[in-house]
């Protein structure tokens, strides 16, 4: 198995040696595609490889990322951003699969852990669709939050590539830009496009110009899955912005129409029924979470902290509220159990060893 790492940089002068460091003895080459550094970006690459090359930004990540790939000449093409790290488990995996013969996988999939709490525990991964057989010929498709769609005989690993983005301030506008500058040039989004383009109008705070989009996706009923889901859980924060308080939590209940319950959106319908002091109706919404599984290998948002910590937190309070010390000392407990250093845990332990003594 011969890998050619594809990349693409923009001013990632503080992270890349970081990034490369990390998986530069695993593959057998690498590209790297600068966009316009204005850094010390490509001399840093230039120390990694001959194979740097320059691309023209023209506001389209897929141009780029097909350019970079065109690139690549061996067996099989990896992606990796400036701010990603390959993990000891993802560099064991990957040297495993190196060692084997012929593989029949046209895409692999690795986990891909991008949030993480204040002691660095990941709270939300997913995976991504990361090494792809270069004879297939895949295509990069759409401008922002490109992606290429698996097909062929996919496999997954489950060790993680993690990303650190360091305080790297985004361009948040950025995205938002781009997508309004392909509207105004009378083009059609795809539906992933307009569930993206909702999602950077609710982070940039449009919330009734976000509601339209993110209905707009949801009518076309061409969107996957979990952006599905994901959508619902968006407009419902949009219409909490709003003051909208019967969609807020009728379009939670719509995103089980798609799929099983998911932990953090029976968080959120419990949040919903906590915020009006109507705390058996939370608690049955917070147990429901307390028992539910990430899907395994769904490609879906897993945010981790809804599965255990968040839930048991909210029991808690749910059952101080109640009068029964008993229970809300049990949840404190096991939420414990799931984050030991959380600042929530320990300042209910020593409220409720206060209020024992």
């Amino acid at each position: 198995m011969k890998i050619s790492l594809c990349m693409i940089v923009k001013n990632e002068e503080a992270v890349l040696k970081r990034c490369l460091d990390s998986i530069e003895d695993i593959v057998d080459e690498i590209v790297i595609v600068d966009t316009g550094s204005i850094d010390r970006t490509k001399e840093i690459a230039e120390q990694y490889t001959e194979k740097v090359y320059d691309f023209k930004w023209i506001d389209d990540f897929s141009a780029a990322r097909n350019f970079a790939f065109s690139k690549g000449t061996q067996e099989y093409l990896m992606w990796l951003d400036a701010d990603d790290v390959v993990s000891e488990g993802a560099r064991a995996e990957l040297q495993k699969l190196k060692s084997h013969g012929a593989l029949p996988y046209d895409v692999i999939m690795m986990k891909y852990d991008v949030g993480f709490d204040e002691h660095q525990n990941v709270t939300l991964s997913y995976y991504r669709e990361r090494l792809f057989r270069k004879s297939m010929n895949f295509k990069w498709v759409e401008p922002v939050h490109e992606v290429i769609p698996p097909r062929g005989n996919i496999h997954y690993l489950e060790a993680s590539i993690i990303h650190r983005n360091e305080g790297k301030k985004s361009n948040d506008r950025r995205n938002l830009r781009i997508y309004e500058n392909e509207l105004a040039k009378n083009k059609e989004l795809s539906p992933r496009g307009t569930y993206y383009y909702a999602r950077e109008l609710y982070y940039n705070q449009f919330y009734e110009k976000a509601i339209r989009y993110f209905n707009k996706f949801l009518n076309t009923k061409r969107g996957w899955v979990e952006d599905c889901i994901q959508a619902c859980k968006l407009l419902s924060s949009c219409y909490s912005q709003t003051g909208d308080k019967e969609n807020q939590l009728q379009i939670l209940l719509k995103s089980f129409e798609y799929d099983n319950p998911r932990a953090d959106i029976c968080c959120e319908i419990g949040n919903v029924f906590f915020d009006s002091a109507n705390y058996k109706s939370a608690i049955f919404w917070y147990e429901l979470a307390s028992n539910q599984k990430p899907s395994a290998q769904s490609h879906g948002f897993v945010y981790h902290d809804y599965y255990g910590y968040i839930p048991c937190i909210q029991l808690c309070l749910c059952y101080y509220q109640l009068g029964d010390l008993e229970k809300a000392i049990a949840y404190n407990e096991r939420a414990g159990v799931y984050k030991p250093e959380s600042a929530a845990f320990l300042y209910n332990k020593n409220f409720f060893n206060s209020s024992l003594s």
